[in-house]
C-alpha cells in the first residue's frame, strides 16, 4: 500500500517536472518575485479593507488601498504574461509563409475596396482599357406627314 503511494507521488513529481508552466516557475526568478509581490499587496489591501469601515467608502476614499489594488493588478498581469509565454517557447508554430500570403491577399482586397483608382487599374489590366466614345445618330428624325407643303 505504501509502495503504491510512493509510485503515485513519483509519477506526479515527474509530470510536474515536464510541465512547461512549472518549468517556467522554477527557472524564472522575476516571475516568482511577481507572485510574492502580488500576494503581499493583496494581503495589505485586505488588511486595509478589513478595518470595520464601509468597504464602498474605503474603495473610493482610501488612496493607499487603491495603490495596493493597483499593485495587485499589475503583479497578477505580469505573472499571467510570464506564464502565458512559457508554452509558446516550447512549441514552434509553422505557417510563416502561409500567414504572409494570407496577409497579402487580405491587404490587396482591402486596397481594392477602398481605392477607386487602383480598382480601375486592375480592371484595365485584366479586361483591357475601357473604350470611350460619343454616340451620334446616323438616322434623321422623320417629319410629320401632315405638315409637308
Amino acid at each position: 500500500m505504501a509502495n503504491k503511494k510512493v509510485q503515485k507521488a513519483g509519477k506526479a513529481a515527474q509530470s510536474a517536472r515536464s510541465n512547461p508552466y512549472v518549468q517556467k516557475l522554477i527557472e524564472d526568478e522575476e516571475l516568482r518575485q511577481n507572485i510574492v509581490q502580488a500576494y503581499e499587496s493583496a494581503r495589505d489591501a485586505y488588511g486595509r479593507l478589513n478595518t470595520g469601515k464601509s468597504p464602498a467608502k474605503q474603495i473610493f476614499d482610501d488612496k493607499k488601498l487603491q495603490k495596493h489594488v493597483k499593485d495587485v493588478a499589475g503583479s497578477v498581469r505580469d505573472v499571467s504574461v510570464g506564464l502565458y509565454e512559457a508554452p509558446a517557447k516550447q512549441k514552434k508554430r509553422g505557417g510563416g509563409l502561409g500567414r504572409l500570403i494570407l496577409l497579402g491577399v487580405v491587404g490587396g482586397a482591402v486596397a481594392l475596396v477602398v481605392s477607386e483608382g487602383l480598382r480601375k487599374k486592375v480592371l484595365d489590366a485584366l479586361f483591357g482599357a475601357e473604350e470611350e466614345f460619343e454616340y451620334t445618330s446616323t438616322t434623321s428624325t422623320p417629319t410629320p406627314a401632315g405638315t409637308a407643303a
